[in-house]
């Protein structure tokens, strides 16, 4: 900051915050009077950065900052705030309008009416000229509220809590500071983690759903008890978990694949832009799990050949690739791939839109005072738009399980996709492309309460942060 008037009438005005907020007079502001006097001031508690702000080891034993420390944070903050105004300042006017706001959002990936940027801009604007000044926009931001409009994004973007045993979902976006810091890798282990827990925990379901796509007809109508106990009788109910350990095994890889190839897609869409809108987004996510798909495809083959052996069929991992390779050869590794890829486009997009529909509606109706909708909101959201993608991607998910499964089953002819296609609507109609369905729904609340526990667990153990 330049010297001068300014910098004398900047110095009396920290000096008198500094004053209002050192509640006990002992010329120190600690974080515990930060939070009651922004409370005072309408803030509703620090941000993020305020907190890191006056975090331990920036200060003395006693804590908290004196009147020269509390002077440099703010310094240091004003000059952030004057690059986020000038960014968000797109015709350089030195004020922020309402289009400007809704323009920002837009960029973001957010779609918010220019009646919400208004109400956003209403809550910054002290004179009722409709437009933000510097001014405005230092006091309103300078130690509570938002630091920038992309925490937004962060509040919103998919979790990777939410796993219901299919990895189809656009990837996460990691901001430059989580990949700075190494949290992303963290955040991917504590995803991964929680999902081979939830995974092993609603197995037995898992299971039955493969069970029911490939068993289950008209004539035998099989059903969710049917199947039980038929897997129960065959196998014992330790045959519940059957194919568990490989659809934990492939979490990893598929999931640094996918990270992986979606950072590269996504820099070669948008060069060094760090948020891609939301069409970009389920392009780059979709060819993202494709290529994951097309490179671990063999381990879901055996997931599915696994799932569905009979007690002393195979003696391990091993011996069941080693037998599919001898007696069927090395297509068979790929035996079901296309519906499996094409599935991608429905679940995929589905998933993002309804995620979109939902979190703007909120945006739009709640976010008067904070960007942070609450987990219950992000579960409930985040779980009904993976089951929208998952009933529109079902058809073809089953598809893909019964080729897999052809060389398993003796006696029945190899089908291509078309024509599996017309035989099981010939066969059985429509509601054939939904069997097993059931217990795919019934897994679903108790894969997701069982991911948001441990990830939550994971992330505290791994010393990840939240905002």
């Amino acid at each position: 900051m330049r010297g001068g008037p300014g910098d004398a009438e900047r110095r009396q005005r920290w000096g008198r915050l500094f004053e209002e907020l050192d509640s006990n007079k002992d010329g120190r502001v600690d974080v515990h009077e930060l939070r009651r006097g922004l409370a005072r001031l309408g803030g509703g508690g620090p941000d993020r950065s305020s907190q890191q702000g006056i975090s331990p080891e920036d200060t003395d034993p006693e804590g908290g900052l004196d009147l020269e420390e509390f002077s440099l944070y703010l310094q240091e903050r004003e000059q952030r705030l004057l690059l986020m105004f000038h960014s968000l300042d797109r015709n350089q006017d030195g004020h922020i309008d309402a289009l400007e706001i809704q323009q920002s959002f837009r960029a973001l990936g957010i779609s918010i009416s220019l009646e919400q940027a208004e109400k956003i801009l209403h809550s910054m604007d002290r004179d009722g000229t409709m437009t933000i000044d510097w001014q405005e926009w230092r006091d309103h931001f300078l130690l509570h509220s938002l630091e920038n409009v992309e925490d937004v994004v962060y509040f919103w973007k998919h979790s990777t809590v939410l796993d219901i045993g299919e990895c189809l979902t656009v990837p996460d976006e990691f901001s430059e500071q989580e990949k700075q810091t190494g949290m992303w890798w963290k955040q991917l282990v504590a995803g991964a983690v929680a999902g081979a827990v939830s995974r092993t925990g609603t197995a037995p379901l898992d299971r039955l759903k493969v069970f029911m796509q490939v068993h289950a007809s008209k004539t035998n109508r099989l059903d969710i008890l049917g199947g039980l106990r038929s897997m129960v009788r065959e196998g014992g109910v330790h045959s519940l978990w059957r194919g568990n350990g490989i659809n934990v095994l492939k979490i990893a890889p598929e999931s640094a694949i996918k990270f992986m190839a979606y950072e590269q897609i996504k820099r070669a869409i948008r060069g060094q832009q760090e948020t891609l809108r939301v069409q970009e987004r389920f392009v780059a996510g979709s060819l993202a799990g494709a290529t994951a798909q097309t490179i671990i495809y063999p381990m879901e083959v055996l997931k599915t050949r696994l799932t569905l052996r009979r007690t002393g069929q195979y003696k391990g991992l091993q011996d069941c690739a080693r037998q599919i390779l001898e007696q069927e050869g090395p297509r068979a590794f790929y035996r079901g791939y296309l519906p499996n890829v094409l599935g991608i486009i429905p679940y995929a997009g589905i998933d993002l839109a309804v995620y979109e529909t939902l979190k703007n509606r909120w945006l739009q109706q709640y976010s008067h005072n904070s960007a942070d909708p609450g987990i219950l909101v992000l579960l409930a959201c985040g779980t009904i738009s993976s089951t929208c993608g998952q009933i529109a991607s079902y058809p073809l998910a089953l598809i893909r399980t019964r080729m897999q499964a052809q060389g398993e089953m003796e006696g029945t002819t190899q089908l291509s996709m078309l024509a599996l296609l017309r035989h099981i609507l010939s066969q059985e109609g429509v509601r054939g492309l939904y069997r097993g369905i059931a217990p795919n729904f019934m897994k679903v609340i108790p894969a997701v309460s069982i991911s948001y526990v441990v990830y939550e667990n994971m992330k505290q153990a791994l010393g990840v942060t939240s905002r």
